[in-house]
């Protein structure tokens, strides 16, 4: 395993969790699952997430479930897709409730780099699944990995704001310190929750808290693009 995976401090925080057995048979796992079946993200983005936003930078943390397991669209990021790939419905949710809530315009991209850029960790709790198989590689190691993640913000981080959709997401209430940071939680976007998750204000929420806190805001505005460019 590399010791420089993710060209920042998250290298230092996560460094010895590569070196486990649990990881060195989840490494393996994956490895074999790539030679045998189409896998995604890419390789290169299974840690993008962590990658763009950096230790020092991070604010909010989204909690995302799995990668979306159709072509072309996981990158790396939860709920993000590639510029040109269709918005999927749960985005297309979140796009509706950031209009209604603080009045952005709904882009005609679902990438949300700039998210990341700002500091919002865009965390899947598995990071990595089979083409067309959803829930493909739950329970091989991704969860132990990425609740650690969850641990060292909520120990050595303050005031940051996490945000959890869906039951599944809210199960990692748990690991979280809410003495020191923020807990937001709502229905999942997708469309089976029949609009459950219309109303609940987090983005809104989540930067009068970042200014209560004398943190910069999240600016949650996505520009449309030319994806002909």
């Amino acid at each position: 395993m590399k010791s420089s995976m993710f060209n920042n401090s998250w290298d230092d925080k996560l460094n010895e969790e590569f070196k486990k057995p649990y990881f060195q048979i989840l490494n393996s796992f994956i490895k074999k699952e790539r030679n045998e079946f189409n896998i995604y993200p890419k390789e290169d983005n299974v840690y993008r997430a962590l990658q763009l936003t950096s230790f020092e930078n991070l604010k909010v943390v989204l909690i995302g479930q799995d990668p979306y397991h159709g072509a072309h669209q996981a990158h790396g990021l939860s709920f993000s897709v590639y510029y040109g790939i269709k918005t999927p419905p749960s985005l297309k949710n979140i796009f509706k409730e950031l209009h209604s809530d603080i009045g952005c315009s709904i882009p005609n991209h679902g990438n949300l780099t700039s998210w990341a850029a700002q500091g919002v960790l865009l965390l899947n709790a598995t990071l990595t699944v089979r083409a067309n198989e959803p829930g493909s590689h739950q329970n091989k190691g991704w969860e132990t990995f990425t609740d650690k993640i969850i641990n060292v913000i909520s120990e050595e981080k303050q005031n940051c704001v996490f945000l959890l959709w869906g039951n599944y997401a809210k199960n990692k209430h748990n690991l979280i310190n809410t003495q020191k940071h923020l807990v937001l939680e709502a229905a999942h976007p997708s469309p089976l929750a029949r609009g459950a998750f219309f109303g609940c204000k987090h983005f809104s929420k989540t930067n009068e808290y970042l200014k209560s806190h004398h943190l910069n805001p999240i600016d949650w505005n996505l520009s449309s693009t030319d994806l002909f460019e």
